[in-house]
């Protein structure tokens, strides 16, 4: 049986792109946000992604259809207002974008019902996945530490990949594994984190609001593991060219379906930046081969952090 891997994603988007080929436009939809690409790469990684989320409007129409490709289910909550949409351009090779509307705040009964489904679908899960809404402010900020406390009051792991202030609410409910980018550390502590000493200050305070098994990510640079008193460097393959969006996102994706389907932590992070390094290599969000993504995973190194005597966390 798959392991089941739920993700909270409030805000699934519909995402038009127009590209050129062969000198005509082509335009493509295409199903975004944080919450999808997590849930396809966890899919790619063997999981069985259950994505709770708002659907409404007229954009849901086709996005409803298109979420129906991904692996797993969804269970999707209607609301009143219209689900996120945004058009971008690529026919010059840049990403420009043309058009956007985003999702208004949901009304207290819609927040209430998708709350109760993503618990109830966590129950004997492998692992939740707590995303970001978006617009970022959509949702009041105590529900991302009650739905942590809540889940894992019930044995199933949680992982929370959130911007602040969202964030601090969630470690009120003390996740498993907290995995975030340097600036939006240095923006949760108020403070640069560049040089070693001052992200060993930023993750202390991090895990005195309540995270303990932290992962930093720096964009091509190697992320920063923090677990116990240890502080490691995770080394995937470096590429110069590709595009980093989605990244985090697919890493988190098969972080946590290793983790749901049994795998040694260090085994699930150099999964995690596997994914990371082949959703790199192309143009989709989320995307990997799990062939590529396997043959990636041989080339990650998993080291003490620090040249010489190796690091200890503060």
């Amino acid at each position: 049986m798959r392991p089941r891997v739920v993700i909270f994603a409030p805000h699934p988007l519909l995402a038009v792109t127009i590209e050129e080929r062969g000198g005509v436009d082509d335009i493509h939809l295409h199903a975004g946000g944080q919450g999808v690409w997590v849930a396809r790469m966890a899919g790619t990684l063997g999981a069985h992604p259950v994505l709770c989320s708002f659907a409404g409007g007229e954009p849901a129409v086709p996005l409803e259809a298109l979420l129906d490709r991904l692996p797993g289910e969804r269970r999707l909550t209607r609301t009143l207002a219209a689900t996120g949409t945004y058009v971008v351009d690529r026919r010059d090779g840049d990403r420009r974008v043309l058009a956007q509307a985003w999702a208004q705040p949901p009304g207290r009964h819609e927040l209430d019902d998708l709350v109760s489904a993503t618990c109830a679908a966590a129950l004997g899960a492998g692992a939740l996945v707590v995303c970001n809404p978006f617009p970022g402010e959509a949702l009041p900020l105590e529900v991302y530490g009650r739905l942590v406390a809540d889940v894992r009051a019930n044995g199933t792991p949680v992982f929370v990949d959130l911007s602040t202030p969202r964030l601090e609410s969630a470690l009120s409910g003390r996740p498993d594994l907290v995995k975030l980018n340097d600036w939006e550390l240095a923006e949760l502590v108020r403070a640069p984190v560049g040089e070693p000493a001052q992200m060993d200050a930023a993750v202390a305070r991090l895990r005195a609001l309540g995270a303990s098994f932290v992962v930093v990510t720096r964009g091509g640079e190697p992320a920063f593991v923090y677990r116990g008193d240890e502080v490691l460097e995770l080394v995937p393959p470096r590429f110069e060219r590709g595009s980093r969006e989605g990244c985090g996102d697919s890493m988190m994706g098969a972080l946590a379906a290793a983790w749901a389907g049994g795998a040694e932590w260090r085994s699930a992070l150099v999964t995690g930046a596997a994914a990371g390094a082949a959703n790199f290599l192309r143009h989709g969000l989320g995307t990997g081969d799990r062939a590529v993504i396997d043959e990636l995973a041989r080339r990650v190194e998993l080291r003490p952090a620090g040249a010489g005597a190796p690091r200890r966390a503060a």
